[in-house]
């Protein structure tokens, strides 16, 4: 048992950082396809540091625009990790180093979020559509007085009594429609 109660490798939350609480503030419905380009972009810088090529997201590609330059907070995520913006562009200065550690391993923990984020709207939604409407809820309720009413009543006492209709059942022979009367052979 470790300190205080709680057992090893148990961490008591901390506070966000400015990165954390950036990467959590996208919206939930873009934010798996961000979250996924910006990890990749971020693990390009961290495996070469010093290739230029990985230091600088053009924001006018199709691609990086949909999942970054289109979603709301995207680029604010990106700033907060040292990224400057410069035209139509972000740069990664050279003076900024990014770290697996505190990046990536951010990036992976705001994907978790909004994984659980996701499951938990899920949840909502299909709770809502197993709410009782009010139509739903008095059809209940005439349905439970008609069950009242017909406990009252009590059970069936009389028996069924079979009735004549008419002069009595309907056989038609064959001999009546001229079947079997034939005066020959």
């Amino acid at each position: 048992m470790g300190y205080a109660g709680y057992a090893p490798g148990n961490r008591i939350a901390d506070k966000l950082t400015p990165m954390q609480q950036a990467l959590r503030s996208l919206p939930l419905e873009k934010a798996q396809e961000s979250l996924d380009l910006i990890e990749k972009l971020t693990r390009n810088v961290v495996r070469n540091p010093g290739e230029d090529k990985f230091r600088r997201i053009n924001l006018s590609n199709p691609k990086i625009s949909a999942a970054i330059t289109d979603v709301h907070f995207a680029v604010d995520a990106l700033k907060e990790m040292g990224w400057v913006q410069d035209d139509d562009a972000l740069l990664l200065p050279p003076s900024v180093h990014l770290a697996h550690e505190r990046e990536v391993v951010g990036i992976i923990d705001a994907k978790d979020y909004y994984k659980k984020e996701e499951d938990n709207e899920r949840r909502r939604q299909m709770a809502a559509r197993k709410a009782v409407s009010e139509e739903k809820e008095a059809l209940l309720q005439q349905m439970e007085a008609d069950r009242k009413e017909k406990v009252a009543d009590g059970p069936v006492v009389h028996a069924s009594v079979a009735k004549q209709f008419g002069n009595g059942p309907n056989i038609v022979k064959a001999s009546d429609l001229g079947i079997g009367n034939s005066s020959g052979g």
